[in-house]
């Protein structure tokens, strides 16, 4: 529907003309917030989620060794008899024991000197 007045088709035209133009400096704004989002997380040492679960993953495979191995410790200490169980050493001082002398150096004797055969 065209109206009898030019000036109100400009006028539509510019205001359709002008809410693209709107539309996309919006986009290339959230575009630029996001690439700076991105270059300030980066820059503080996060994680990806992948690499948490990865290391996630490594802790309980760790930890459910280490209660195995805990177990089993104490089922082999509950297996031994109380008077074969090794006592706590008490570390006595020692006297540092007597070094050895040090076996003489000989001198290298000094290799003959082959005569130049470029002359």
């Amino acid at each position: 529907m065209q109206s009898q007045n030019r000036f109100f088709d400009d006028l539509a035209k510019v205001l359709n003309g002008l809410a693209g133009t709107v539309a996309g400096v919006g986009r290339e704004a959230e575009a630029g917030a996001r690439e700076r989002a991105k270059e300030w997380f980066g820059g503080m040492d996060f994680v990806s989620r992948e690499e948490f679960d990865a290391v996630k993953e490594m802790a309980a495979t760790a930890r459910a060794e280490a209660d195995a191995l805990k177990k089993r410790v104490e089922e082999l200490e509950k297996g031994k008899p109380a008077a074969k169980r090794p006592a706590a050493r008490k570390t006595a001082a020692r006297k540092p024991a007597a070094r050895k002398p040090a076996a003489s150096k000989t001198a290298a004797k000094p290799a003959a000197k082959k005569p130049d055969s470029s002359k």
